[in-house]
C-alpha cells in the first residue's frame, strides 16, 4: 500500500498578464478576461445595485449575459452550460441574489459541476464604518461564509493586492475539481488596477509517480485474475473528458460496460458493450444480476450515492472492486493516496491486460421498447417513454427533472456522450427547465427535450421567457398526474396533491410557443409530430397522467421493496 506523499505540482507562466498593451487591468477586467480563457462564453444572473458596475463591465466585453427570472434559475442554467460546455458562470447582487442561489449551486457541489459564482458586494470604504445597509445578514461576511460551504473555494476580491492571485487559484480550483467556487467583488473594486506588473502562475498538479505505480500493478493484477469483469462508468468520466478511455478499455479487452443515473451518456448507449443503467433493484433484472455476479467491478469516476445505488437496493461488493474517482483510489481494501484520477484511468488503458472474456447474457443488451400507435388508448408514463424512446436522435439532448420522469429516462436509449442531463444525486426539483436554456447556450446545435413533472414544472416554469427571448425551442412534456408522484409511493397523503394548471396555455402568458394538451396516445403522436417540426420556438405538452400511473423502473423498485418488507 502506498505511503501518503504531497501532491506535486508543475507551475508554468500563464500567457494572460494582469496587464494589456502596457496598461494596468481593472479587477474586473482581469476577471472577464481569466472567464474566457477558461472557454467561458455567457454569463448567467440578474443584475442589482452592488454588482452594476460589473454588469456594465459585462456588456462591454466579449461575454454574453443572460438574463434569468430567478436567481436559483440562473444557477440552474450555469450548472448545465457547464455539463455541456465545460466550465460556467453566474453573477448576483449581495445576499438577497447570492443567498437565493445557494439550492443550485449546492447542487452543482454536491454533482460535481463547475460553476464560477460572482457576487457583488457592498464597497470596502462603505463597510469601513459598519452601516445597516440594505441585503445585509448578520455582518458582512455572512454570505461568504455560506458559500464556503457550498464550494471548493472561495476569495473576497477587496485586496488588489490579493485579488489578481485570487481569481487565479479559484479558477483553477474550479478546473481541477469540478466544483463550485465563489468570488466576491465590492462594487468599489470593480475598476481597481493593480498596483504592481503582475505574472500569474498556473499549477498543475500530477500523480505521485510510486503510489501510481502501485496502484496500476494492484488492479492488474485483480482484474487479471477475474472471470466476471465488468465496468460502472460514473459522472466523473464526463465531467473529466474520460469517456472516451472508458470505450477504448472495454473494446481493448472485450469488457461489458453500465453506467450510473447520474452517469448515464457518459457513453454512447448504442455501443454493443453497453448494457444499460446499473441502479439497484430499479434498473433490468439481467443488468442487476449481470453486474452484482461480477467478481471484478472496475469503478470508474461513480459516486456511490443512494439513487445510484437504487435506494439502497444494490447488492455489490466493493472488496471485489477496483474504485476510483477524483477523490480517492480502492482496490479491494487497500487505499492509494495522490493519485490523479485521469492518471490511473489512462495507466489502466496501457496496462498489461488479459482478463477473461465473460459473455453477454441473452436480454442483458438494452432493447427499445416497441411503440404501436393505439390512437384511442389513454396515455401512461410505460407508453410515454416508449414513444419518447422512438423520436430521440443525435440532435436531441435529453434533460430530465427528478421523481418519476427521471426513473422513467433511465430505460432511454441515448445515441451519443454527454447527451443526458439531471440533477441525479442532489435531486432539486425544479431543475430541468432552467438547466434547458443553459444546455441550449452551450451547445446551440442540441435541441432539448425536457422531461418535467407538474410539480417541479410549476416551480421554475416562468423560465421558459428565457427561451422565448433568444429564440430557443426546447420541447417540454409536463408530466401531469396532479402532484408528487414519487411522494406518493413513498407516503400518500392529500399533501401531495397541487392545483391543476392549464399548463399548454403559458404560452399564451409568454407571447411565444405552442401549446398542446394530451389525453391519449393519438394526442401525443400528433403533438409530438407538430412540437418536433417547430424548430424556432419551444412547444409544451401537457400530459394527463392518472395519480397512481408510475414507471416501471418504480414498479420494480416497489417489487424488490415489498420482498424485503
Amino acid at each position: 500500500m502506498a505511503v501518503r506523499k504531497p501532491v506535486k505540482r508543475k507551475t508554468t507562466k500563464s500567457t494572460a498578464p494582469a496587464r494589456r498593451n502596457g496598461a494596468p487591468q481593472a479587477i474586473g477586467e482581469y476577471l472577464i478576461r481569466r472567464l474566457q480563457d477558461y472557454g467561458i462564453a455567457h454569463v448567467f444572473g440578474i443584475p442589482g445595485d452592488f454588482v452594476l458596475q460589473f454588469y456594465a463591465m459585462l456588456e462591454a466585453s466579449p461575454l454574453k449575459v443572460v438574463g434569468c427570472t430567478r436567481e436559483d434559475n440562473a444557477g440552474f442554467a450555469a450548472d448545465a452550460y457547464a455539463r455541456v460546455h465545460g466550465m460556467g458562470a453566474v453573477c448576483v447582487t449581495f445576499s438577497v441574489g447570492g443567498l437565493s442561489m445557494c439550492n443550485s449551486i449546492a447542487g452543482a457541489y454536491a454533482e460535481k459541476s463547475p460553476v464560477v459564482v460572482i457576487s457583488g458586494a457592498p464597497g470596502v470604504d462603505e463597510k469601513s464604518t459598519d452601516p445597516l445597509l440594505h441585503h445585509r445578514v448578520r455582518d458582512f461576511n455572512t454570505q461568504r461564509e455560506v458559500f464556503e460551504k457550498i464550494t471548493v473555494a472561495s476569495a473576497s476580491l477587496d485586496d488588489p493586492l490579493t485579488a489578481f492571485r485570487e481569481i487565479d487559484r479559484c479558477l483553477a480550483a474550479c478546473a481541477r475539481y469540478k466544483r463550485p467556487v465563489y468570488l466576491e467583488l465590492p462594487r468599489d473594486r470593480v475598476r481597481t488596477v493593480c498596483p504592481y506588473p503582475y505574472s500569474p502562475v498556473v499549477e498543475t498538479p500530477t500523480s505521485n509517480k510510486e503510489a501510481l505505480r502501485e496502484a496500476l500493478e494492484d488492479a492488474t493484477e485483480m482484474i487479471n485474475a477475474s472471470e466476471r469483469p465488468v465496468i460502472i462508468a460514473g459522472v466523473e468520466m464526463h465531467r473529466f473528458g474520460l469517456g472516451d478511455e472508458v470505450v477504448k478499455l472495454a473494446e481493448k479487452h472485450d469488457i461489458a460496460m453500465v453506467a450510473t443515473l447520474l452517469g448515464k451518456s457518459v457513453v454512447s448507449e448504442k455501443h454493443p458493450l453497453y448494457l444499460g443503467v446499473y441502479e439497484g433493484a430499479m434498473c433490468r433484472e439481467p443488468v442487476r444480476k449481470f453486474v452484482e455476479e461480477s467478481d471484478c467491478l472496475i469503478v470508474l469516476g461513480t459516486l456511490m450515492t443512494d439513487i445510484d445505488m437504487g435506494i439502497f437496493t444494490a447488492r455489490i461488493d466493493l472488496g471485489k472492486s477496483v474504485h476510483v474517482t477524483s477523490d480517492a483510489l480502492q482496490i479491494r481494501h487497500h487505499h492509494y493516496h495522490d493519485v490523479l484520477l485521469a492518471d490511473f484511468v489512462k495507466g489502466l488503458l496501457k496496462a498489461q491486460l488479459h482478463p477473461a472474456k465473460r459473455p453477454i447474457p441473452a436480454g442483458c443488451r438494452p432493447e427499445p421498447p416497441k411503440f404501436e400507435l393505439q390512437p384511442a388508448a389513454k396515455i401512461t408514463t410505460r407508453r410515454l417513454f416508449a414513444r419518447v424512446n422512438q423520436l430521440l436522435d443525435e440532435n436531441m439532448v435529453v434533460v430530465a427533472d427528478v421523481g418519476d420522469c427521471l426513473f422513467a429516462a433511465a430505460d432511454l436509449t441515448i445515441y451519443r456522450d454527454t447527451e443526458f442531463i439531471s440533477p441525479a444525486y442532489y435531486t432539486s426539483m425544479g431543475f430541468a427547465i432552467p438547466a434547458s436554456v443553459g444546455a441550449q447556450f452551450g451547445n446551440r446545435k442540441l435541441r432539448p427535450i425536457v422531461l418535467v413533472g407538474d410539480g417541479a414544472f410549476q416551480m421554475t416554469c416562468l423560465e421558459l421567457s428565457t427561451a422565448v427571448r433568444h429564440g430557443f425551442n426546447p420541447i417540454v412534456l409536463v408530466l401531469n398526474n396532479k402532484g408528487y408522484g414519487t411522494e406518493r409511493f413513498l407516503c400518500e397523503g392529500p399533501f401531495n396533491d397541487i392545483l391543476n394548471w392549464e399548463y399548454h396555455r403559458l404560452p399564451d402568458l409568454l407571447g411565444g410557443g405552442w401549446g398542446f394538451e394530451v389525453r391519449t396516445e393519438g394526442d401525443l403522436d400528433k403533438a409530438l409530430n407538430a412540437a418536433l417540426a417547430n424548430r424556432d420556438r419551444f412547444s409544451l405538452l401537457n400530459i394527463h397522467l392518472e395519480p397512481t400511473d408510475i414507471s416501471p423502473a418504480l414498479e420494480r423498485l416497489a417489487k424488490s421493496l415489498s420482498k424485503r418488507i
